[in-house]
């Protein structure tokens, strides 16, 4: 009787993850399957960062690119793993503007946020609790602070390092202003796995996911000419610089600190309000 055919006898795994070039660059190695299981096959689905928050309320995918902040909200349905996650050390989100704004002048503004559930704006109601959300697409907002529909916007992903030639001013970083707070790095975005999952199935997944971002590492040039498809339309200067940004020994395993950050960010989002309660961190 012959064996049969690998693809049959694979477990099919959801992975859903932002085309940013840092979510591409880590999970570049399982996508283009320089890293296999003999288990386990991945079927990549991209989305914005917002809309996937907005899935794993539902529980649609098996793997899920998640912000921290709509962590809580999915936590019956999900745990963290343990690595995968984005950390800003000393920088991370950042509010421009058209006109040359002081951080207390953000009081009661109108600002573009690149969605609710989204860790930039939890911090942002951290940070400033008193300000008009306005939910913009996160490769609009620069668009629309330019246009003048809002007063600020609050910028992830590339556009942090590309605001200036658009002529923006940075009014606060709020991965700086986190440092200079409290010591640690900003916990912006995690990877989480449905918890239905049999144990041993979330374990592989977690070490395939290690071994993919421990991949690109090891091979950054391959792996950010596949990310640069996703960079919309960064240099690849820019983009390495984007990358190494996010994708940092806090993605390969979060470590004390990195858990004392989520830890501490859960804890203000509860004591100011924003999230109703503080889950349990479980990798």
């Amino acid at each position: 009787m012959s064996a049969p055919h690998p693809s049959q006898a694979k477990r099919e795994i959801t992975v859903a993850h932002s085309p940013d070039s840092d979510d591409a660059f880590m999970f570049y190695a399982l996508a283009r399957q320089k890293v296999q299981s003999p288990t386990l096959a991945f079927r990549h689905h991209l989305n914005d960062i917002e809309t996937l928050n907005r899935q794993a309320l539902e529980g649609r995918w098996d793997v899920t690119a998640i912000s921290f902040h709509a962590y809580p909200e999915v936590a019956d349905r999900y745990c963290l793993m343990p690595c995968g996650g984005s950390m800003g050390d000393g920088y991370g989100p950042i509010v421009v503007s058209r006109q040359v704004l002081q951080p207390e002048e953000l009081r009661g503004k109108k600002i573009a946020v690149p969605g609710t559930l989204t860790t930039s704006f939890l911090v942002m109601k951290i940070y400033q609790p008193e300000f008009e959300a306005v939910v913009v697409p996160f490769d609009k907002i620069m668009d629309a602070v330019r246009e003048g529909s809002v007063e600020a916007g609050l910028l992830i992903h590339e556009g942090q390092l590309t605001f200036g030639r658009d002529g923006l001013h940075c009014v606060v970083d709020l991965g700086r202003w986190w440092g200079e707070q409290f010591g640690l790095p900003l916990p912006l975005g995690a990877n989480a796995i449905r918890r239905e999952l049999p144990l041993p199935v979330r374990q592989e997944a977690a070490q395939l996911l290690r071994r993919s971002i421990e991949y690109a590492l090891a091979h950054r040039e391959e792996a950010l000419e596949y990310a640069l498809q996703f960079a919309r339309d960064m240099e690849p200067a820019l983009a390495d610089r984007f990358v190494g940004m996010y994708v940092n020994d806090y993605t390969i395993d979060y470590g004390l600190r990195g858990l004392r950050a989520i830890e501490t960010l859960f804890r203000l989002g509860y004591e100011k309000g924003i999230i109703t309660h503080v889950p349990r961190i479980e990798f």
